[in-house]
């Protein structure tokens, strides 16, 4: 039986009391967010019917089920997990800041830094010589429009940390509970193979691809838990060493073969009655036709694009397909120095309606004007 865990942030009914108050563009980007459903938590939802395939496997009967504050600190997100100070997920084009030291948490490890300061935990480490944990949830991160990216996303973490009296955990354990966690979704016949990857928070860290539907793709980051962050935690590594691992909603896609992200937030009840469990397959319930509009502008090189991402999900909503980079140059004599030419195509298509050219038109058409007020940008 899994034990329920739920933190609270003292100070979050407060921070976003004040953000209520604020009319500004980034407070009002991250009031949306705020206002999303967490998908592990709701019914009929392809990730709460994933994510509860992995919480009901055999070999996580005995886990603790983490639920942590939405709203955390730098402190929490970043330093405790040994991230570097110049690292790009610190950066404000990345990361949705409500203040200098709050931010909306950017993935599920950031549940580590409330659980290994819980009094009661620590008592059952030094007790049992053990502890166990998985954490889902929602996350929020800027990134770029195409039907894989979304600035709101869900991940589910698990973390083991023990004493080395008790075990010394090996990279063929750490191997081991991938694998047996791809079986338990995919089926014991998946084709699997590791690739060595990086991550501040552990060591000789891996990916896993998997061979699904003829293709090799990559479902989980994991890898042994950094001496560094037990440290940060006031555990010593010569005393205890642990796994972890980390997915994201992405398997969800993978699985169930839903090719467009949309779709996980979708309400209809023609999409959402298809998903009754793991073995479920998303069902096209209508091709509505896709429509793409061309934009070309000029700005500034050292302008981050997902600050031009960011104006496009804040006057187009869901109803953009992708935003795709078709050409971008540099001449100097031309646009000027430090100054660098995009051109983008919008494609725009919903899955519940067909849009008309004037719906189109019009979005497009505030695209632009908002891409020449907050980028400065010269429209082409």
């Amino acid at each position: 039986m899994n034990r329920k865990i739920i933190y609270k942030n003292k100070n979050e009914k407060a921070l976003i009391k004040e953000l209520k108050k604020r009319k500004d563009v980034k407070a009002e980007r991250i009031k949306k967010l705020l206002a999303l459903p967490d998908l592990t938590k709701k019914k009929n939802s392809p990730v709460k019917v994933l994510f509860e395939q992995i919480i009901n496997l055999p070999m996580f009967k005995d886990f603790d089920l983490v639920d942590f504050p939405k709203v955390v600190t730098v402190e929490q997100c970043f330093d405790l997990l040994n991230m570097p100070k110049d690292h790009p997920a610190r950066r404000e084009t990345d990361t949705y800041y409500l203040d200098d030291t709050h931010i909306l948490r950017t993935h599920t490890t950031t549940f580590w830094s409330f659980y290994l300061k819980d009094k009661e935990v620590l008592e059952k480490l030094e007790g049992d010589g053990e502890i166990k944990s998985l954490a889902p949830g929602i996350v929020f991160r800027k990134d770029e429009i195409d039907r894989s990216h979304y600035p709101a996303f869900h991940q589910i973490d698990g973390l083991l940390i023990c004493k080395k009296s008790k075990k010394i955990i090996a990279h063929e354990d750490l191997k081991n509970v991938q694998i047996e966690l791809a079986k338990g979704v995919f089926g014991s016949d998946i084709g699997w193979k590791f690739i060595p990857d990086e991550f501040p928070y552990t060591f000789e860290s891996l990916e896993m691809n998997i061979k699904f539907n003829g293709e090799w793709v990559e479902v989980n980051g994991a890898g042994l838990v950094h001496p560094q962050c037990l440290k940060n935690f006031g555990l010593d590594p010569e005393i205890y060493n642990g796994w972890a691992f980390g997915f994201g909603d992405r398997l969800a896609m993978i699985k169930m073969e839903i090719p467009d992200i949309r779709i996980l937030w979708s309400d209809d009840p023609q999409i959402t009655s298809q998903f009754k469990d793991i073995n479920s397959k998303y069902k096209e319930i209508s091709k509505y036709p896709a429509a793409s509009r061309d934009i070309s502008f000029i700005i500034d090189e050292n302008i981050n694009l997902n600050n031009y991402y960011e104006i496009v999900r804040d006057l187009a909503d869901d109803l953009i397909e992708e935003v795709k980079l078709l050409d971008e140059y540099k001449d100097e004599n031309k646009f000027g120095k430090s100054k660098k030419s995009y051109t983008f195509r919008i494609v725009y298509r919903s899955f519940e309606r067909t849009l008309t050219n004037e719906e189109i038109n019009n979005i497009q058409e505030k695209i632009r004007e908002k891409t020449k007020q907050d980028l400065n940008a010269v429209l082409r």
